[in-house]
């Protein structure tokens, strides 16, 4: 992944409002749901979202803007103080060798005891070089499809990991397709400890209802009886079939709002499931021809069109 302050196009001295602002409109923009026919929006959906993962969280904000971390969180390698690649051979005094790589030698301890113990007795030396942190194991990469009832209800999630083992993890208020879920030390082991699983998630269809933002849509039969008189229908819903009350005289497609039954929004409230409601006319074509006469004609209905 590029510098995440690219990625999200703001520059390193950007506050904590301007990030959020840019990955809002980057996440508008790219959100797989508006790219169906792109994958390269889905790549760069992801690589927005674990740019601001990174940018959002002050501590490994500081760590990267430090050169500590990389962009994708991981620990960097400390290089050589003394210049030249890693590891290799250095004469010392009598003809002593020393290791200046990685292998561990303190090279404050070695002037210490040459020179009677003390930094400042060091000769010409500066501060003692720090080492890198050891560095965790990589992390690990998952994808999990989230079904489409569970998505808008938040119900908590399970998966098997590579190691055969199951752990479940909660999903976030106001998920989206293409959202990473961090689950933290189940990655591959590490000198400084386990990485961590990045579960990039997945939401599945449902056959009848849409989303829409936070809130769900369907278009919903009701029979020519049903409109004219009016009466209770039911509707299915992520909570489970609920009743609605049809109005007498109801047109076709006239919407009806049922509060709270649409996907949960980052603050925690839900979002409403909007009904179309859609009239059917009678199969039995004898009885629809007698209605249809019984009623007469009604060139009314076009008055409103100016025609």
């Amino acid at each position: 992944m590029a510098d995440p302050y690219s990625i999200l196009g703001v520059s390193k001295g950007a506050d904590d409002k301007a990030i959020k602002s840019a990955y809002r409109k980057l996440a508008k923009e790219l959100h797989p749901d508006k790219n169906k026919d792109n994958p390269k929006a889905s790549e760069r959906f992801s690589d927005v979202t674990r740019a601001y993962d990174l940018l959002s969280d002050p501590q490994k904000r500081g760590q990267y803007d430090r050169g500590e971390i990389d962009e994708n969180g991981q620990p960097r390698f400390a290089g050589n103080p003394f210049g030249g690649g890693g590891g290799g051979f250095q004469a010392g005094p009598g003809g002593a060798s020393f290791d200046f790589g990685s292998g561990g030698i303190d090279l404050g301890d070695i002037f210490d005891g040459l020179f009677g113990g003390g930094g400042a007795a060091r000769p010409g030396a500066g501060p003692r070089p720090q080492q890198a942190p050891p560095p965790k194991g990589a992390n690990i990469a998952y994808e999990h499809l989230v079904s489409f009832t569970d998505a808008a209800t938040l119900t908590p999630q399970r998966i098997t990991l590579r190691d055969g083992k199951t752990v479940e993890f909660k999903l976030p208020a106001g998920v989206v397709a293409g959202q990473q879920i961090r689950i933290p030390g189940k990655g591959q082991p590490g000198p400084g400890g386990n990485g961590d699983a990045m579960v990039t998630l997945k939401i599945g269809k449902h056959p009848h209802l849409v989303r829409d933002g936070d809130n769900i849509r369907i278009d919903l039969p009701i029979s020519l009886k049903e409109a004219v008189l009016g009466g209770k229908v039911k509707v299915p819903t992520v909570d489970g079939p609920v009743m609605l009350t049809v109005p007498p005289k109801t047109d076709s497609g006239a919407t009806l709002r049922i509060k709270g039954r649409g996907f949960t929004r980052k603050n925690g409230e839900r979002g409403d499931q909007y009904v179309s409601l859609m009239i059917h006319l009678p199969k039995d074509q004898e009885e629809l021809k007698k209605l249809a006469e019984a009623l007469g004609n009604d060139d009314m209905v076009r008055a409103g069109l100016g025609v």
